[in-house]
């Protein structure tokens, strides 16, 4: 499905040439990005599918005839379909373009959810989840009567795998769960979930945004009914992304936007919408930002997706045995699956001090509730420094960030 040639990158570091923004100097000092979970960097080829999108053939999609318009359709449709083989979806038809998995979780949440759910229903989802996936949750159970039910986290940072079956009762309409959590690093079981909220008929939606950049990931086999991604999290431009739904509910389901592009026919008195997947695209789409998102793939799938995650799986337990080493020190969710992704708290000191310290070394981390405030609040702090490490990122970086980190610590306790 994702497999082409795969470069070897435990050995070869001549690609994070690709990435320009990985030249630069942050206050004198080398930039080194430790925030790739927030957004990742993009590459050379991601920038030179958008620019050549705007210096050769910018028009809009679908709707003209003349040739710019029609290289504007091929290209935009050419990446649609990268990301049906990428996730390996049935058809063109079961992957919506939308700004990203917010939007794709909101999409799901009014158009699917809202129309289905009555008082008395409920609603599961998780405490590791992002904002994203559970305000949308909260809003459509608001206006609908349903209720939400969370499922707990274990103090290792893994969802509690037991608690699960006890709370997919008749009237759970809807399972809503991340795949890898941004906070945490914790990679959840989810072909497994899937198959019990399968065996009692409830529906399944997956916030992928976390798990694309580091797994291959495919929605037939996992079993779940909706996916989201977000480009930005994958090396993509941001405002993109894509919704995965099988073709059967999405068929099923009224559309969320109105406007150009979704319909087939419009008159004062009655509007009837277009085929699948226009009938989720209103308006005029972004397009450059979709070919990005496409580039994107390709090169994720040039390096291998299998070869990233095994040496980012190098990364993270560096920086794991580097991290236990001081006193105070705690990392926050310690699952046995973990994408590279480490939380961690220190005795006496705000990790938004922490963060302004280390950025004048360079550094840039992450600090605060990571969009996951009940998550943080779980485990009894007010925030955490979180380094999510990419693929472009390397030992050394992490060695020299050690005494970065030291430094901050002797200025702060």
């Amino acid at each position: 499905m994702n497999a082409v040639v795969q470069a070897d990158i435990t050995s070869n570091e001549s690609w994070r040439a690709d990435f320009p923004a990985l030249q630069r100097m942050v206050h004198g000092k080398p930039l080194v990005y430790f925030d790739t979970a927030a957004t990742a960097q993009r590459p050379k080829q991601v920038l030179a599918a958008m620019d050549r999108f705007y210096h050769q053939f910018n028009a809009n999609v679908h709707r003209g005839v003349h040739t710019l318009s029609g290289e504007a359709t091929d290209a935009f449709e050419a990446a649609r379909q990268t990301l049906v083989k990428h996730i390996n979806a049935n058809s063109q038809r079961e992957v919506i373009f939308t700004r990203g998995s917010t939007e794709s979780i909101n999409l799901v949440a009014q158009a699917y959810a809202r129309p289905l759910l009555q008082p008395g229903d409920r609603v599961l989802i998780s405490y590791m989840e992002h904002h994203s996936n559970i305000v949308p949750w909260q809003m459509v159970c608001q206006q609908t009567g349903a209720e939400l039910e969370v499922i707990p986290v274990l103090d290792n940072g893994e969802l509690d795998l037991d608690a699960i079956p006890g709370l997919l009762t008749d009237n759970t309409k809807i399972l809503a769960l991340v795949h890898v959590s941004n906070a945490l690093g914790t990679i959840n079981p989810v072909q497994q979930i899937c198959q019990l909220a399968r065996e009692r008929n409830i529906t399944t939606l997956l916030d992928g945004a976390q798990a694309m950049p580091h797994l291959n990931v495919d929605v037939q086999a996992i079993g779940c009914d909706f996916y989201t991604v977000s480009g930005h999290k994958m090396y993509g431009p941001t405002g993109i992304g894509i919704l995965y739904g099988r073709e059967a509910i999405l068929d099923a389901m009224p559309p969320w936007h109105g406007g150009g592009e979704m319909i087939r026919t419009v008159s004062f008195e009655k509007t009837t919408y277009n085929d699948l997947p226009a009938k989720f695209e209103a308006g005029t789409p972004n397009i450059a930002g979709a070919i990005g998102l496409g580039a994107a793939v390709s090169y994720l799938q040039t390096l291998g997706l299998d070869a990233i995650a095994a040496y980012e799986q190098q990364l993270l337990r560096h920086a794991t045995s580097a991290l236990k080493q001081f006193d105070g020190l705690r990392i926050i969710g310690e699952a046995e699956h973990k994408a590279s992704v480490i939380s961690f708290a220190i005795d006496g000191v705000h990790p938004h001090d922490l963060g302004t310290i280390v950025d004048h070394d360079g550094f840039a981390i992450r600090t605060g509730h990571h969009c996951a405030m009940p998550l943080i609040k779980r485990f009894g702090v007010p925030a955490t420094a979180r380094l999510s490490l990419g693929l472009y990122n390397t030992v050394e970086e992490l060695d020299a960030f050690i005494p970065s980190l030291e430094k901050a610590c002797k200025m702060l306790l």
